[in-house]
């Protein structure tokens, strides 16, 4: 039982050492980013489809709905000293994606509400998080 446990375990820690694919220059390419060091930021869904590497979102060009998840920690406030994880989804809808382009999504949670937002290259939002959240707890 020990074995195909460790197999499982090795090949997906083989998934966050694998080089990024080369750029598409018929597609755009979004990066993650968190504003806060030690949050997590992964691609999970482009247009409703669950991605294989959480990364990066590489599109065509076009509209599209980018979903990701963001995970932090959540002081209550109350009795508990130890904080809490939270995982939230959260969709950013575009229309303008262009070939060849680079894109960044970055997520933040100030006072513990999640936002999202898309740039361009030249820092200019372009995209925010549509209101459409789901977090756990």
């Amino acid at each position: 039982m020990r074995q195909p446990v460790m197999l499982l375990a090795v090949s997906t820690l083989g998934a966050c050492v694998s080089p990024l694919p080369p750029v598409d220059s018929k597609q755009a390419w979004v990066d993650l980013y968190t504003v806060t060091p030690g949050k997590v930021l992964m691609a999970d869904r482009l247009d409703g489809q669950r991605l294989n590497d959480g990364r990066y979102f590489q599109v065509t060009p076009g509209p599209h709905e980018l979903t990701v998840r963001f995970d932090y920690e959540v002081h209550s406030g109350g009795f508990s000293i130890d904080p809490v994880e939270r995982s939230c989804y959260l969709k950013i809808r575009y229309d303008g994606f262009q070939a060849g382009q680079r894109y960044r999504i970055e997520a933040r949670a100030p006072a513990m509400q999640p936002s999202a937002y898309l740039y361009d290259a030249q820092r200019t939002v372009l995209a925010e998080e549509s209101n459409d959240i789901f977090c756990i707890p």
